[in-house]
């Protein structure tokens, strides 16, 4: 990786590091799922905002391996998984030819999809928009993207937002010298800290400046929604005690937005 090509963007530092992901993404709790506790949550959450699929069209921006995408699949929509790293598709399609689902998996950048107008019922989308270099384009490219009445379900988080987990974290790292175990090694992470910093949303990510970006691209009927606790229990359940309990207390949401008919 070449990052003193001065052609060498942001964007391309974003799309390299999930590309390098790729291989081990599966196997970190939050990423796929790892019990049918949490897929009832997933599922329920889906047809709370969305509703059964029925045949209607989906986009699955940043699919990554799919999670989301087989999701969708799985309650009946029509589904197409969009990412920019060609390794995340190759494991995307992978694990689509495995369960024998017939996905569609273009390749494509989520700010600027290349997707036709009005052709999407929804669009979804999981731990992406606090990697957006520009949110306020990227919404309006997905208002255009989707139908008259069609739905955009955002799921993410306030992740800047300092939790007591993290502070007491941060004392028994400074009492023992112990840091809290990671999923990441400490070279990715110092990459992954180095995106986030220079991304539009580079500290905090409050639910409600996502909200009002997608009121100025044109969207309404926007919902908040924070009831995401049995999914949460489930993914907490399989991970080390202080990071099960961070992921409980963290400000994570879903946030459903319609474009109107007229």
């Amino acid at each position: 990786m070449n990052t003193m090509n001065t052609n060498y963007s942001i964007r391309d530092e974003i799309r390299d590091f999930w590309s390098e992901r790729a291989a081990t993404f599966d196997e970190s709790v939050g990423h796929e799922i790892f019990s049918e506790a949490e897929r009832a949550g997933w599922q329920r959450l889906i047809r709370k905002h969305l509703g059964e699929g029925q045949g209607r069209a989906a986009l699955d921006l940043a699919c990554g391996t799919a999670v989301i995408s087989h999701l969708m699949h799985g309650a009946g929509f029509n589904v197409t998984g969009l990412d920019w790293s060609d390794a995340m598709l190759a494991q995307a399609r992978a694990k689509a030819k495995k369960r024998g689902t017939d996905i569609r998996f273009v390749s494509g950048d989520a700010e600027n999809t290349m997707e036709a107008k009005d052709s999407y019922d929804v669009i979804t989308n999981r731990h992406l928009v606090w990697t957006l270099v520009d949110p306020p384009s990227a919404f309006r490219e997905w208002f255009s993207v989707l139908k008259p009445g069609g739905k955009v379900l955002i799921v993410d988080g306030n992740m800047g937002k300092e939790t007591w987990v993290k502070s007491l974290q941060k004392v028994w790292t400074k009492l023992t010298g112990k840091a809290p175990v990671s999923h990441m090694k400490p070279e990715m992470m110092a990459r992954h800290q180095a995106i986030r910093s220079r991304v539009y949303f580079s500290k905090q990510m409050p639910a409600e400046a996502i909200v009002e970006l997608l009121r100025q691209a044109g969207f309404d009927n926007i919902i908040v929604d924070r009831r995401l606790s049995d999914i949460h229990w489930a993914q907490a359940r399989k991970m080390p005690f202080l990071r099960g309990l961070e992921r409980m207390v963290q400000d994570r949401f879903a946030i459903c937005a319609t474009k109107p008919l007229a």
